[in-house]
């Protein structure tokens, strides 16, 4: 399992302890420094589909524009996504299963793990 998470973002702390309350020992990686790599980002594109791989809440995402990103094919939206850590919706789990999970719905989650 590989957790990628911002230290700042209640959400990703809420999903943290989740996974703890749930048995699982997730060793959390800063999404900023380090994101996800470009063929994590792939898999996440070709599960979830782009809308659910931009964090459209964020400043980056912003400064970009919505416009911007709509315009952009796959292959310049992983670009984007693999530049800037803070563009991806989190946190962004992967599963021992290879499974992508963005954001935190414990409904969701529950289900996939």
């Amino acid at each position: 399992m590989k957790l990628y998470s911002y230290a700042q973002c209640s959400t990703c702390s809420k999903a943290i302890q989740w996974l703890k309350a749930h048995g699982h020992q997730p060793v959390p990686i800063d999404i900023t420094s380090s994101p996800p790599s470009r063929s994590e980002l792939e898999l996440a594109l070709q599960q979830l589909g782009r809308k659910r791989l931009f964090n459209t809440n964020g400043k980056s995402y912003r400064a970009l524009g919505s416009a911007v990103v709509q315009a952009m094919d796959d292959q310049q939206a992983l670009d984007a996504l693999a530049a800037d850590g803070k563009l991806i919706k989190r946190p962004f789990l992967i599963t021992a299963a290879g499974t992508v999970i963005t954001g935190f719905n414990p409904q969701e989650w529950q289900a996939q793990l």
